[in-house]
């Protein structure tokens, strides 16, 4: 790592002060360009002076920066469901991850639009993995928008929503769900058959399933269902309770209206 001096430090500042702009100073003193800028940070603030942060760094619940709050319900959903942060050493910032299947091309799109709605100032990527892709997007305050984060699964530790998040899904409850179900969720046809006039007959009727391990994740899904009048009802298979249905010819039509099915 290279030291550099006070009297360096003072020849940059010296001369951004006379006009000279932060790059051409860096490469005159052959210092890098991200310490001149630095060093500019710490003087202004040394001097009292406006120090403007950059908006890609600034968190909407430290800075009160303005919040796409309906992008977000839904980027919550997805998160509890398909999502998680990791903070690799190489990076110097943690990152958002939601996985979605390649069979999904309109979800993908549906996820980073989101991510752009969240976080106008930062930019997302897209890393293609066997049969699906990670939509990524990189955030100094990730933690704090995102609280449930934590070590280990999700099944494994409490996740509860802060009253904030709370009050964001009560406003924006239909994109909470969709989230959801676009992560942990699906619409399928489901079939079952009667007899009538002694013949057996096949009927179908679409169905709305999510499935989650977390009994926390699975109760804040049906706790919203619940607000919004959905009928629902758990379903056990192989003695686990992972699996919830919404399956009345009302409570699917709202479904269909609000989420839909994958595309």
């Amino acid at each position: 790592m290279n030291m550099h001096g006070i009297a360096v430090r003072q020849k940059a500042l010296d001369l951004i002060r006379s006009g000279s702009r932060n790059a051409d100073v860096a490469r005159q003193l052959n210092v890098p360009l991200g310490t001149v800028s630095y060093w500019l940070h710490m003087d202004r603030a040394k001097r009292g002076e406006k120090v403007r942060t950059r908006p890609s760094l600034l968190c909407p619940r430290c800075n009160d920066r303005p919040l796409d709050r309906a992008a977000y319900s839904y980027l919550l959903g997805l998160y509890l469901g398909d999502g998680h942060i990791s903070h690799y050493a190489k990076h110097k910032v943690p990152s958002l991850m939601i996985t979605c299947d390649d069979a999904w091309p309109g979800l993908q799109d549906a996820v980073e639009s989101a991510m752009k709605a969240v976080f106008p100032h930062n930019a997302t990527c897209r890393v293609r993995r066997e049969g699906c892709h990670n939509i990524k997007v990189y955030f100094k305050h990730l933690t704090c928008l995102f609280p449930q984060h934590g070590p280990g699964r999700k099944h494994e530790r409490p996740i509860i929503l802060e009253s904030w998040q709370q009050t964001i899904v009560d406003e924006h409850p239909w994109e909470f769900i969709r989230g959801l179900i676009h992560s942990d969720g699906c619409r399928n046809i489901n079939w079952t058959t009667r007899i009538v006039g002694g013949e057996r007959k096949r009927y179908e009727y679409p169905r709305y399933w999510f499935t989650n391990v977390s009994d926390d994740i699975r109760r804040l899904y049906t706790n919203t269902l619940d607000k919004l009048g959905i009928e629902w009802k758990n379903c056990t298979r192989h003695g686990r309770p992972y699996n919830v249905s919404v399956a009345r010819r009302a409570s699917v039509a709202l479904m269909d209206e609000h989420v839909g099915p994958k595309f």
